[in-house]
């Protein structure tokens, strides 16, 4: 079953006169329980595919259905209350507010529902513990390790128990100890409770830890990627192959 589906997705900016275009009519479906990664050079559009799936931005023209609801055609305050129930978010530089401890960071999802003290408590119990960040819980982010920060944030994103997660360089900021932590928890998260992650990275390393990588170039899906049976270390092989056909994948602006 399809839990997103994107249908002749455009995005251009500019205006008639100097307009340019970075994602030229892509086709993107995730199933439910999926964790798929988006890669891709500086320039071929995965960031920005990911803002217009995540409804950060909006498509110049196409159609997004993200659990039976189509988020093209919703209006600013549906599309807000949509968020708060559906969508879960990972940023690489954490987004965790610095006057909040860490139990007050992750909760805040559920602080916007109508969901009991009790029932917030529990949530919190189950995803702090599941991440490995519950023994920081009355510190503040000034207090913790970036590892520490990137996976409060990470807690935030799953307390809510949305339809997906979306991850932007969730491992960009953090050393390769504290990336390998972070993915782990994530894979555990996906194959325990069937969490739906998309990803963007330029890493290889961390793509290896998803069920499939779809790789852009100029704005169009170049190709994809599955794990099926392989292990982590071949897929990875994978990866770097096709990142080579590609000519390299970097950081995008």
């Amino acid at each position: 079953m399809h839990l997103l589906k994107a249908q002749k997705i455009y995005k251009s900016f500019g205006n008639k006169f100097n307009r340019t275009e970075v994602l030229k009519g892509i086709d993107f479906t995730i199933d439910q329980g999926e964790f798929v990664t988006i890669m891709g050079p500086s320039g071929s559009g995965k960031t920005t595919l990911l803002n217009v799936l995540s409804s950060i931005d909006q498509a110049s023209h196409g159609t997004i259905t993200i659990d039976g609801h189509i988020i093209t055609n919703m209006k600013s305050k549906e599309l807000a209350e949509f968020r708060k129930h559906h969508l879960g978010f990972i940023f690489q530089e954490y987004n965790l507010l610095n006057t909040l401890t860490v139990k007050e960071n992750i909760l805040l999802p559920l602080s916007i529902q109508k969901v009991s003290k009790q029932q917030a408590n529990e949530r919190f119990d189950l995803a702090a513990k599941e991440l490995g960040i519950y023994e920081q819980r009355n510190k503040y982010p000034s207090e913790i390790s970036g590892g520490q920060k990137q996976r409060t944030s990470a807690a935030r994103a799953f307390i809510h128990q949305p339809s997906i997660i979306f991850a932007d360089e969730p491992t960009g900021a953090l050393d390769s100890k504290a990336a390998s932590n972070l993915l782990n928890k994530m894979v555990e998260m996906n194959e325990k409770h069937q969490a739906t992650i998309l990803m963007v990275t330029h890493d290889p390393v961390a793509a290896s830890y998803s069920d499939r990588v779809v790789l852009l170039k100029d704005g169009e899906v170049y190709s994809q990627l599955n794990k099926g049976d392989e292990d982590q270390q071949l897929f990875f092989k994978d990866i770097v192959k096709t990142q080579g056909v590609l000519g390299g994948v970097q950081h995008e602006r």
